[in-house]
């Protein structure tokens, strides 16, 4: 009798300690000790149907990226395509950080399905991540820090640890966003801190970049900022921004579409057929050979030596 006695009692002490363990251990993601994200919300499930998907985790520059154009670039090259962006203006790395420990339900996520924009507002950082099993998923810092290399930690890396644990499809691909730098008479807040020079800006986000990919396993580089500097080489000149730091809307626009479409498909960009009705096919060769070359050479000026002129207008 005391054998079985202890027996029931061992089994019971076991039992007890198992439960306080598994409601005690937890990510901190926001969620209360006995969930997490996966226990209270559905898991996108795995999806074998030839789609792309595209997740950007940024602000204004990610939307002035991924938000128009992308989407027609895949589909004129006969590639499907899902792309969502995770929005807040001016949002750094250390606020996406903050929101995945706090759970903060402060992005607008818009998302492209069928060439159709939806916008959700006031969502969690962990709902869009588990909305699909997304191919790529993509990082970025603030333009003003995008050349400081000490604002990116540790944040960045406990963001890729985050992505890495709640992703649904394990096997995504981390991209890194590389912005550009501000027009040569940007009157950005953060603009002295590069001395408001465009080059020394530029050559930052470069130096910053390298340490990233140096220091995290990224598997995919945007050069974004590499191709808006190649175009401004080209009879376009320094008339890439709308208000100094934001793209222009149509060719400015284009050029970061172009720099992802090529990223991310492994296709050369030079002659899609797509382009805005906005961009005229001067601008439209500008835009993609910037694109393709910075994708070839993600760290360096290349002087756009074959568009130094504008078209004559026919």
């Amino acid at each position: 009798m005391k054998s079985l006695y202890g027996k029931i009692c061992g089994l019971l002490f076991a039992g007890f300690f198992a439960g306080f363990f598994a409601v005690t251990s937890y990510p901190a993601t926001g969620c209360s000790p006995a969930q997490t994200p996966s226990e209270t919300q559905g898991t996108a499930e795995k999806k074998d149907d030839g789609v792309i998907r595209i997740l950007a985790i940024g602000n204004s520059f990610s939307q002035d990226a991924v938000e128009q154009y992308l989407y027609e670039l895949f589909d004129a090259a006969g590639i499907k395509v899902v792309i969502g962006n995770m929005y807040i203006p001016g949002c750094p790395l250390e606020r996406h950080y903050n929101n995945s420990v706090s759970d903060k339900a402060e992005y607008a996520y818009r998302k492209i399905v069928d060439g159709k924009k939806t916008n959700t507002p006031k969502t969690k950082l962990i709902d869009a991540i588990l909305d699909e099993p997304w191919d790529y998923i993509s990082l970025q810092q603030a333009s003003g820090k995008a050349g400081e290399y000490d604002t990116y930690n540790p944040y960045l890396k406990s963001l890729i640890s985050y992505l890495r644990r709640y992703a649904p499809k394990k096997d995504f691909k981390l991209v890194w966003h590389q912005t550009w730098a501000y027009a040569s008479d940007s009157g950005h807040g953060e603009f002295p801190k590069y001395g408001s020079d465009q080059m020394q800006m530029y050559e930052a986000i470069v130096a910053a970049t390298k340490n990233a990919l140096k220091d995290n396993k990224f598997d995919v580089l945007v050069p974004s900022g590499t191709a808006i500097q190649n175009a401004r080489t080209s009879y376009i000149g320094d008339k890439m921004n709308r208000d100094g730091y934001h793209l222009e809307l149509n060719y400015g626009r284009y050029t970061a579409a172009c720099t992802w479409f090529e990223a991310i498909s492994g296709k050369k960009v030079v002659g899609n057929s797509y382009a805005p009705a906005t961009v005229d096919d001067g601008k439209k060769a500008v835009a993609q050979n910037a694109a393709h070359e910075a994708v070839r050479h993600p760290y360096k000026v290349t002087i756009m030596k074959d568009f130094q002129t504008a078209p004559s207008a026919k």
